[in-house]
Order: structure tokens, then C-alpha cells, then sequence
């Protein structure tokens, strides 16, 4: 993987950093002036730099700093070059970027908004040249694609939860991807040889559910001419995956819990206890919150199975995300059925952008296998994607708008920074990334609008 390029003549910073960074996926190399830094990236083409512009002879100054800039990227112009400045020097931070630089961050660097630009640099430089080009995997966990701080965060949690015993609940719209997280923390749990058994606690009738959980014996009602296993006992040593959770009726709720209590089970007609150890992953689409008000769902069962929280944000909120799945659902039905088409047209990456998503990532794999079927070349057009008639209506004649150009600019950027802000619930990471900025920057837009939140 391309590395990361740290250029600050503070050698203390420099190891505070590299010790900070340490735990990253990416290799790092460290320099304290512009030579040294021009020479490492020849030796290793790295794919983000950080750089303080004060460096010698200039310490005290911005010019060292902004040679060390245009020399980087005369290197090599994909580069993306993540600039450090004092926290009142947003005019060369500004300069920086005109001048080619991906984007800006405050010293001393607060090392989580670091990561996160980083992280986001790391993706755009995956992001070829030319439009519509693919687009390389930089964030993955057991099949389940994304970059966005939402999803690494998803990715992190899985990590540390998979090698305990400890019930995690999934929660998130349909369609974004709580049974791959499920699966994900089967994968990587010690229990990864032995069944992962998923119930569907919406999908079966009532009067079904208590014995597709726990079984049955011979007799216990018409036609149990057999003792059968229900779905908890046959995930004895796995994983036991409820999902849905937040369909299950009130009566089946209680015996759950008893489960959950004892890890003991009786069948449906039987007298004895059978003991099952599975761990425990659930799901569910609602307000769990929402229904334990109501009733409908018992407070001391939600604390049982929501011992870990996993959220899964929407589609719609997850920024570059849309392509970076629609990418990757190209290449598996490309791939699948030997179609030639490779990448999707400018045209097409736009009106992905455009969507609301409201089936979420399952929305996007059936549009994209669609896509796939009807292109007739090697690019995705809207059309293909079904996109085609849902472009929006030609807008009536407006009254031609007084004032400056420039007041315009002023109202119309401080317009979309609200409707971001309003989107994604007052977010300042989410809102950024919706409107294609980094976080910094958003603040800077906050500050200039007058707006408070």
C-alpha cells in the first residue's frame, strides 16, 4: 500500500506522529526538510503527505513550506498533500490549496480529525485520473465495502467485539448491511468453524416462531411426528443471529430472555433443559428506543442483546461511499457474467450522487446489476441505471435575483452549508462530507456565515 510522507523539522512532532499513526495500514516515513523529503518521495512514491510549510532556512515563514509544495507535486502531481498551519493562518492555508494542496489541518494537530483526512486522501488518490475510472478498495472488512469515518468506525468495532463472547446489536435502515456485520463478527470471532444461524424474527408466523427458536418433541401438536431442533439449538458453539429483533412478539420476548439468562432451552412440548452456548448478534430496523417507550419491547431484553451498539449509517450520508460500492458491484457482475462493461460515465457518477438512496446499499447492488445487463459499451450511462426519467423537471422562470455577485456567492454557500447541517442532523463530519470539504474547512464556513450550532 502507498505510504504516508510526514515533512515537519520538529523532530519531537515527527515522532509523535509516527507513534500516533503507528497502528495505521499504511507504511510511514518521516523528514525534516524539503531535500530529504523530495528524495524520499522518489524512493517510495508515497500517496499522502503532511506538511508543515514553516521549515528551514524559513522556519518562522510560509516560503520554504510552499517550495517544498510545488516541488512535491511537480514530482508527482497525484499526490495529495495535507497542509499543517497555526490555527489563525487560514490565508496560506487557503494559498496552499490553490496551490494543489488536497487540504489543510490546525498545530498541533488533534490526531482524530488527522486520521480522518488522511484516511480520506488515501481514498482520493485510489480515485484514477480520468472520470469514471475504477475506483481501488481502500476500506474493507469481510466483504462489507466503505471509507467514510462512519464505516471505518463499523470496521473498528467489529474488530475488537469478534474476539469476545459479548452480544452486539446492529442497528440501521434496511438494506445497509446488518447481517454482513453480522457475518463479519462470526468471521473473525473464535466460533468461525462452527454454524452461524440466522432467524428472520419478522418473517414467521407467530404461532410458528417459539418452534422455529427452541424445536419440538414428537406429539407436541398436531402433526410433530418427530422431535425436531429448533435454529437456537442448532447454533450450539456458533453464532446465533436474530434478525429483526424488533418483529418478535411479547410472549416469544420472555422466553429470549430466559435464554439469554441461562443459556438454557426446553422444546416445544418438552420437560427437559438443554443447554446451548452461541453468541448472540441482533438486528432490527426500528427505534428500539422508540418501542421500549411504547411497550413494545422489554427494556431488560434490549440491555441482554444491545450490550454493544453497531450503527450503520445510510447510504445517503456516507459521501464517496456511493461509488466506491457501485465500483465494486460493477467489477462482481461484470466479472460474474463476462460482461465488457468496466466503469461508470461521468454522467452516471453524478446521478448516483444525486439519489436519495432510500433502499441503501441493497438499492444501489440491484441499480448496478441492472446496469450491468442493459449497457451496451464499456460505461454505465443513468439510463442504465434506471435513472433516466427521474432527472428533475425543468424549473420555472425565476425573478432575476439584486445585488452583488459576490452576495450571491455569500447566500447561496451559506445555504448549502445549512441544508448540510440540517441533513445530517447537526453532524459536523457527515455535513463536510456531503458538501465535499474536509472538517476544518467547514468550521471556517461556520465561522464566516455567523452560524452557531
Amino acid at each position: 500500500m502507498p505510504g504516508l510522507l510526514i515533512i515537519d523539522d520538529n523532530e519531537d512532532v515527527r515522532k509523535q506522529l509516527r507513534w500516533g499513526l503507528s497502528k495505521e495500514p499504511y507504511p510511514l516515513y518521516l523528514a525534516g526538510s524539503t531535500e530529504e523529503a523530495l528524495a524520499l518521495q522518489r524512493g517510495h512514491s508515497p500517496a499522502v503527505v503532511t506538511l508543515d510549510l514553516g521549515l528551514p532556512p524559513d522556519a518562522e515563514g510560509t516560503s520554504e513550506g510552499f517550495r517544498a509544495l510545488d516541488a512535491l507535486l511537480k514530482q508527482d502531481p497525484r499526490v495529495q498533500v495535507i497542509v499543517v498551519t497555526g490555527h489563525h493562518d487560514v490565508e496560506n492555508a487557503l494559498r496552499a490549496i490553490q496551490g494543489g494542496a488536497y487540504d489543510f489541518c490546525h498545530k498541533p494537530a488533534d490526531l482524530e480529525v488527522l486520521k480522518i483526512i488522511i484516511s480520506r486522501a488515501f481514498f482520493l488518490h485510489g480515485l484514477r485520473d480520468n472520470v469514471g475510472a475504477p475506483v481501488k478498495r481502500q476500506g474493507e472488512c469481510q466483504g462489507i465495502v466503505g471509507q467514510c469515518p462512519a464505516m471505518l468506525a463499523v470496521f473498528e468495532t467489529i474488530n475488537k467485539v469478534a474476539a469476545s463472547d459479548v452480544p452486539v446489536l446492529v442497528t440501521g435502515e434496511s438494506g445497509t448491511g446488518k447481517e454482513l456485520v453480522a457475518r463479519a463478527i462470526h468471521a473473525f470471532s473464535r466460533r468461525t468453524s462452527m454454524p452461524f444461524v440466522a432467524i428472520n424474527c419478522g418473517a414467521i408466523p407467530d404461532n410458528l416462531l417459539e418452534a422455529e427458536f427452541f424445536g419440538y418433541e414428537k406429539g407436541a401438536f398436531t402433526g410433530a411426528t418427530q422431535r425436531v431442533q429448533g435454529k437456537v439449538e442448532y447454533a450450539d458453539n456458533g453464532t446465533l443471529f436474530l434478525d429483526e429483533i424488533g418483529e418478535l412478539p411479547p410472549n416469544l420476548q420472555v422466553k429470549l430472555l430466559r435464554f439469554l439468562q441461562e443459556m438454557v432451552i426446553q422444546r416445544v412440548g418438552g420437560r427437559k433443559d438443554i443447554r446451548v452456548d452461541a453468541r448472540i448478534v441482533a438486528a432490527t430496523n426500528r427505534d428500539i428506543q422508540s418501542e421500549i417507550a411504547s411497550g413494545r419491547f422489554r427494556e431488560d431484553l434490549y440491555y441482554r442483546i444491545g450490550v454493544v451498539p453497531v450503527v450503520l449509517p445510510p447510504l445517503r450520508t456516507r459521501g464517496d461511499d456511493i461509488l466506491l460500492l457501485a465500483q465494486h458491484f460493477l467489477e462482481r457482475f461484470a466479472r460474474e457474467g463476462n460482461h465488457q462493461v468496466k466503469t461508470l460515465s461521468s454522467a452516471a457518477t453524478q446521478a448516483m450522487l444525486r439519489h436519495n438512496w432510500p433502499g441503501n446499499v441493497r438499492e444501489l447492488e440491484n441499480k448496478v446489476r441492472r446496469a450491468v445487463i442493459f449497457a451496451s459499451g464499456q460505461h454505465i450511462s443513468p439510463a442504465d441505471l434506471g435513472f433516466d426519467d427521474a432527472m428533475p423537471a425543468e424549473a420555472p422562470a425565476q425573478p432575476r435575483p439584486e445585488g452583488t455577485l459576490k452576495e450571491a456567492r455569500n447566500a447561496l454557500e451559506r445555504d448549502i452549508v445549512l441544508a448540510a447541517l440540517e441533513k445530517c442532523s447537526g453532524n459536523i463530519v457527515q455535513a463536510s462530507q456531503t458538501i465535499g470539504v474536509s472538517r476544518p474547512t467547514f468550521y471556517d464556513l461556520l465561522r464566516k456565515h455567523g452560524i452557531e450550532i
